[in-house]
């Protein structure tokens, strides 16, 4: 039977000619290399190499067992290095899911920043948003949710990102941009412009209108932030923004925006959460994205 031992064997011979050099290179003794060519001539009936000949040569089975093992060893080799780097929490796949419509916007560059210490790991994200991720995560139909809204869930763990204010946005000439106080009842006359996601993912409609039992008097959606802005710019209604995408915008002077003072001093501030199963936190590779997610959120600017 032809066992690897065999192919290593041959493809010493070769590169180096010689029974006592082959030995060496393969860290055993010549009898031993000599021990395994008989097995092979034995096995075959026929001699595998010219030994009399300088530098050794093969024979036509010879030849053959050699393109064998050209064709298997590097084989044998990449499987062993890719099972060493998975024992090694080196390589495997993390899917994403968000309930943030916007927090592509930061996370992509971690993700970017990640994939050059983490090359072997395959990033990839859940399609479209889901009515019961914290439910779906659970079960493993994704790995990590960004989500505002942590659940407490068997198995789950929430590991907070950090602390946004959700702003208010306005056309720079609405008649709400000029006004000291605006009360949700002002904000309940107006056009909502938002994302075309669930109600209770945005924090307008969740921590503002309703918890006062106030339904905008009209919603428009749309999936792109930058036609949402262009709308509130062009007067079309109003918009809720977390603050790293309201600043950009504002910054521009395409819109102007305003702290939500109907939830007090400090307007809505919200937290967002990285929730994973506790397993995951045994796999080198997640631990190593949580701790890139730690250091972000230690160096994350405050924009208001």
């Amino acid at each position: 039977m032809i066992e690897l031992r065999h192919l290593r064997l041959l493809v010493a011979l070769r590169e180096h000619g010689s029974l006592v050099a082959a030995a060496k290179d393969l860290c055993i003794t010549p009898s031993a290399v000599s021990h395994q060519l008989r097995e092979l001539d034995q096995w075959f009936g026929l001699p595998i190499v010219h030994r009399k000949t300088r530098p050794m040569t093969f024979s036509n089975i010879g030849l053959r067992l050699l393109k064998l093992a050209d064709e298997i060893l590097p084989q044998i080799q990449i499987t062993q290095s890719d099972i060493t780097r998975i024992l090694q929490g080196q390589t495997g796949k993390i899917v994403f899911s968000s309930e943030c419509h916007s927090c592509f916007d930061w996370l992509m560059p971690l993700l970017n920043q990640y994939r050059l210490d983490y090359p072997d790991i395959d990033l990839d994200f859940a399609s479209g948003f889901e009515a019961n991720p914290h439910e779906l995560l659970q079960i493993g139909e994704f790995d990590l949710l960004i989500t505002a809204d942590p659940i407490s869930l068997d198995t789950i763990e929430y590991l907070p990102i950090f602390e946004y204010e959700s702003r208010l946005v306005l056309s720079k000439m609405h008649p709400l941009a000029s006004v000291e106080q605006i009360t949700v009842q002002d904000l309940a006359s107006q056009t909502l412009i938002t994302y075309p996601v669930d109600k209770h993912r945005l924090d307008i409609m969740s921590q503002v209108f309703i918890p006062a039992n106030i339904i905008p008097a009209k919603v428009r959606t749309t999936e792109l932030t930058q036609m949402l802005i262009q709308l509130v710019a062009s007067g079309r209604g109003i918009a809720a923004l977390p603050d790293w995408v309201v600043y950009e915008y504002e910054k521009k002077g395409w819109v102007t925006s305003r702290r939500f003072d109907c939830m007090g001093e400090n307007g809505l501030k919200r937290t967002l959460y990285a929730g994973f199963r506790t397993e995951e936190k045994q796999k080198n590779y997640f631990e190593g994205f949580l701790k890139q997610l730690e250091r972000f959120s230690k160096t994350r600017s405050a924009y208001y």
